[in-house]
């Protein structure tokens, strides 16, 4: 690479050996996420997974991807970008484990208007750190500087992972029966979802989130740029100790939306709003935005960013194992017979 440079490209905006040198200094992020599949190392036309079938009988390949959305405007104006790349991990592998599939390896995109190789190498660790935690390879990625099409400071961010699970094992949502209970699974905060609505509630590009708000212990801006909770642990624990027969991540579109996907025709998920663990983040978005309350819950995972059924006989072994591995949860609600949807209760 020492000798691959071009002068007219540069002054169109595309420097080239920035790109090189933030290759340099990500590759100690990278080696954090190394696994047995791994082969070779970055630089390829393609990242090579050797895949271990040991165990595996009809192996499924899984797929996700996605990104972060506005939530990225918050770490633009906060000059933080080491966090960022975490929630795009998890908005990804949190999808492909909903099914039971172990994430394998991930690939990243990063967009940006100038290559600032230092910028660049911190929102990978972010990436990293987020493979680290769901037990999976960063195997590749892109950096593509595309200046006229986003301002010198900005970027934008997206992923996608690659998970496997024995056919016989997948979780699809077809043994659900009325009687099962739903174990909800706490959430950091508002994850990736609803950035848009929160960003023109509190006015971020132009106002100061540092303030301290008591009703949150500390700063907003803390409390929006936390990072998506990363579940792929969690259900390994969960279903080492009970029967789960469903899966759903709450993101986009709320409990509306999310919770149906994962139930069969003729199921409801009868969920107890009282029995959440909803954060005080929520109560201030939903103040200050005097936003319906339909719609908070439409919008936003409200303390609980993952949500699983299974046999009312499990719930408690299912809520202790994930106690030990660090996930706080609890019983939400329960499967009735009625028309697949959801409801929610006072």
């Amino acid at each position: 690479m020492n000798n691959s440079h071009s002068e007219s490209y540069r002054d169109a905006g595309v420097d080239v050996t920035a790109g090189y040198r933030a290759v340099e200094l990500m590759k100690k992020h990278i080696a954090r996420t190394v696994t047995e599949g791994v082969l070779g190392g970055i630089g390829g036309f393609g990242g090579m997974f050797e895949l271990d079938l040991t165990g595996i009988e009809h192996p499924v390949l899984v797929s996700g991807t996605d990104g972060v959305g506005t939530k990225l405007r918050l770490a633009h104006a906060a000059n933080r970008h080491d966090t960022i790349g975490i929630d795009c991990v998890a908005m990804c592998v949190n999808d492909v484990v909903c099914c039971g599939a172990r994430p394998l390896f991930f690939l990243d995109y990063i967009a940006c208007g100038k290559n600032k190789p230092e910028r660049i190498a911190e929102i990978v660790s972010g990436v990293a750190e987020g493979c680290v935690q769901a037990g999976s390879a960063l195997v590749g990625g892109e950096t593509a500087e595309m200046p006229g099409f986003y301002a010198p400071d900005e970027y934008d961010i997206a992923g996608f992972c690659v998970g496997v699970v024995d056919k016989a094992k997948i979780i699809d949502g077809s043994r659900v029966e009325k009687g099962n209970l739903i174990i909800g699974l706490d959430s950091t905060g508002p994850h990736s979802n609803g950035y848009s609505l929160i960003r023109r509630i509190f006015d971020v590009e132009n106002r100061d989130l540092n303030i301290r708000v008591e009703q949150l212990g500390g700063t907003l801006l803390d409390a929006l740029l936390t990072p998506t909770r990363i579940y792929v642990r969690a259900v390994d624990d969960m279903r080492a100790a009970a029967d789960v027969r469903a899966i759903c991540h709450i993101t986009g579109g709320g409990f509306y939306e999310n919770v149906p996907r994962m139930l069969p025709e003729g199921k409801v998920a009868v969920i107890e709003k009282k029995l959440l663990h909803k954060l005080p983040v929520f109560d201030l978005i939903q103040s200050s935005g005097r936003i319906p309350e339909r719609d908070m819950y439409n919008t936003f995972n409200m303390g609980t960013g993952m949500c699983a059924v299974l046999p009312e006989a499990d719930a408690d072994r299912a809520i202790a194992a994930l106690a030990e591995a660090g996930y706080p949860s609890r019983v939400i609600g329960r499967i009735e017979d009625g028309e697949r949807g959801v409801e929610l209760h006072e």
